[in-house]
């Protein structure tokens, strides 16, 4: 038995997240017909974090277990072959039984993209349009608030599986880049909605709707209804999966990882 591990990126804008769903319209039942083509069988696979309706995936990594054998380059090219174009295989390779994509992983980076302006722009539409002047310095006090060990249940989706809502954020962090912003958040694991929800009270402080105490305050509560509107999946992607540098994951987003003329 052969463990693949792939390393994807899409944009969500076509999808309806990752989960498989009965409608077939989700990356993961895309990736399993383009997998199915290429070793004949619809395997079970594992993700490293699984995104919601809309979201994007920079560095989104799947594994499953298969006793075909192939090629690193029909891993990649073949099963490219069979992806819509919102979807690619970056790159892959095989690894023992100890990895495991979604548990291996010690830490995650989200970055959500968003700009403010009195009229949407056509050409952002991987990013949250907000249509009142944000106050970029209040945002970026209450963002480090939220750095540390915490139970974040006021940022908590209902719906959400997750056994504790006590994770850790190692960095929030506000970027300016000319007409657009974003918030990378760096943390070892994400709740359900948990992103969207703290960029919905960071807008809130932004817009000047609260002060920026709010967020301790929400954050203490330990009560989602004490929050904010859960902001947009649009300016929403999984940017990054850290793994222990001993599987080589980083690797899989390198073009140079295979040899494309196998």
């Amino acid at each position: 038995m052969n463990r693949v591990v792939l390393g994807l990126r899409y944009s969500g804008h076509a999808f309806e997240g990752w989960q498989t769903q009965a409608h077939g319209n989700t990356v993961q039942d895309a990736l399993l017909k383009a997998l199915q083509a290429i070793c004949g069988e619809r395997p079970v696979i594992h993700c490293a974090g699984r995104t919601d309706t809309g979201v994007h995936a920079r560095q989104q990594v799947v594994h499953f277990d298969t006793e075909a054998e192939r090629p690193i380059s029909a891993w990649v090219k073949g099963v490219n072959n069979h992806l819509p174009s919102s979807v690619v295989v970056a790159g892959a390779k095989l690894l023992g039984e100890p990895f495991h994509a979604r548990y291996a992983a010690v830490s995650r980076v989200y970055r959500y993209y968003f700009y403010a302006s009195p009229v949407r722009d056509p050409f952002k539409t991987h990013m949250t349009w907000v249509h009142y002047p944000l106050d970029l310095v209040r945002m970026q006090q209450a963002a480090k608030l939220l750095i540390g060990t915490h139970d974040f249940s006021s940022f908590r989706a209902a719906q959400c599986q997750a056994k504790s809502p006590v994770k850790t954020l190692h960095r929030v962090s506000l970027v300016e880049c000319g007409d657009h912003c974003y918030v990378e958040i760096h943390g070892n694991a994400f709740l359900h909605h948990m992103v969207r929800n703290i960029m919905g009270a960071l807008f809130e402080i932004g817009m000047q709707r609260q002060p920026v105490e709010w967020m301790q305050a929400v954050l203490s509560a330990k009560d989602r209804s004490q929050g904010a509107k859960t902001a947009s999946a649009a300016g929403l992607t999984l940017w990054e999966v850290e793994y222990p540098p001993e599987f080589g994951i980083a690797d899989l987003f390198n073009s140079t990882s295979f040899d494309f003329n196998a």
